[in-house]
């Protein structure tokens, strides 16, 4: 499949995307499709094969990357497997939305690698604000070429090219091929974390966010429909209100739902993966490869069984842009390193305190009840949590945050966590 350390990547070229639906900056859709598709082979195997293999809307990547995903026994996975997950700024004909905004950006990026012995995934989220180059790219709707640029914003990738050029752009600044990619709808959000019942988050510090209207007191909150979408969105109410705040506080989201539905029960549930399958593949636009029923459900079964401790966010690492306050480049080194455990399949971990700027770990268990909405009125502090367990449950017994011993440590400056390690987002 993917992922030849050292092979060098051809000139890119682009397919064809169908007249785009409306998308929006949406990352719950990515973590339950993740969450059921990654991690419950057998389960998914059950679903209805009719409805995975129809559902979905379909793109054509590169001709390289098509072939290559065309080609590929996923079950086999040599060499690993990459998925490019995008979700778009635009909310046009999504929820109930009545903005008009011209063009799409790639507002969340995430590539997941899942390693050739299927022992650990690794999902690494871009900044949209990140400076990169772009290669050339040609707008499959309006047919406009955009030239190659040595330095743009990430996020326009989408615009200028369709999905077929945020994948070049991504292998250009990763080095990894890219054969499987999905861009998701802004209503998938809520129908998947309906399906869920909600998933359950931790508030570390009041979140108030006027422009999404999300308003969390600090404490344990169970967020489904356009409250779990707001708090994917939110900005301006974690941290120090900036994209990289948003990841980290997202990550805190998307650990949460993979701890719960590998320790409730959810994958052992038909009917619970027959909605949520639904829900994500009806709200997704896939690759051809990807929307293979056998590609599907041969990658749900490799993922099997792998324990959260083995599943990690991480942050691409950038540095501030010295010409601009609001932006990011990569910061080198630390990519370098990232870019080649990912090439040669290495085992890595994260630091102690990798967690990102809306983000801690939770040394305290808040209340095992959550409040169900997040209009409830501030915690009480005589409700404030004990201590934290240092293990998560899963089907396969308790797993711990403490790394393989073989495991190679990223550099400290790349942030993140792994999904068993529970955390909080931090409010403005």
């Amino acid at each position: 499949m993917p992922d030849a350390p050292g092979r060098a990547r051809p000139v890119a070229r682009h397919g064809r995307l169908p007249r785009r639906r409306g998308w929006t900056t949406v990352l719950s859709v990515v973590a339950s499709a993740a969450a059921v598709l990654l991690v419950s082979g057998t389960s998914v195997a059950a679903i209805s094969f009719a409805q995975l293999a129809a559902a979905p809307q379909t793109v054509q990547l590169s001709t390289d990357d098509q072939s290559t995903a065309e080609t590929a026994d996923v079950t086999a996975i040599d060499g690993g497997a990459n998925i490019l997950l995008i979700g778009s700024d635009t909310r046009v004909g999504q929820f109930d939305s009545d903005e008009d905004v011209e063009g799409a950006r790639n507002d969340v990026t995430m590539l997941v690698h899942v390693s050739e012995d299927h022992q650990q995934l690794t999902a690494v989220s871009f900044p949209r604000d990140l400076m990169v180059p772009i290669p050339e790219c040609t707008n499959p709707e309006t047919g406009t070429t955009y030239p190659a640029a040595d330095s743009a914003q990430f996020n326009t990738a989408l615009g200028n090219g369709g999905v077929s050029c945020v994948v070049d752009t991504v292998e250009n600044l990763t080095g990894l091929t890219v054969p499987y990619a999905g861009l998701i709808t802004f209503d998938g959000v809520i129908e998947m974390s309906n399906a869920l019942g909600g998933v359950d988050v931790c508030v570390a510090t009041p979140i108030d966010d006027t422009f999404t209207g999300l308003h969390l007191a600090a404490g344990a909150h169970s967020l489904q429909g356009s409250d779990a979408l707001a708090f994917l969105r939110s900005r301006h109410g974690v941290g120090d209100g900036s994209d990289l705040a948003r990841i980290s506080s997202q990550q805190v989201f998307l650990s949460a739902l993979l701890r719960q539905v590998t320790a409730d029960g959810t994958l052992s549930n038909p009917i619970t993966l027959y909605k949520l399958a639904g829900a994500a593949l009806s709200n997704m636009t896939l690759s051809d490869g990807l929307a293979q029923t056998r590609t599907l459900v041969g990658l749900a079964s490799t993922l099997r069984g792998m324990s959260t401790s083995s599943m990690l966010f991480v942050q691409y690492p950038v540095v501030d842009d010295p010409a601009d306050a609001a932006r990011v480049v990569v910061d080198e080194a630390a990519a370098h390193t990232l870019n080649v455990a990912l090439q040669t399949d290495e085992r890595t971990s994260l630091s102690d305190s990798s967690t990102g700027r809306a983000s801690q770990e939770s040394t305290e268990q808040v209340d095992p009840t959550p409040s169900a909405s997040p209009s409830s009125a501030p915690a009480d502090p005589s409700d404030a949590p004990t201590a934290a367990p240092s293990a998560s449950a899963t089907p396969d017994g308790p797993t711990t945050t403490t790394s393989s011993p073989s495991s190679t440590p990223l550099p400290s400056s790349i942030t993140g966590q792994s999904a068993a390690e529970q955390t909080c987002s931090v409010g403005n």
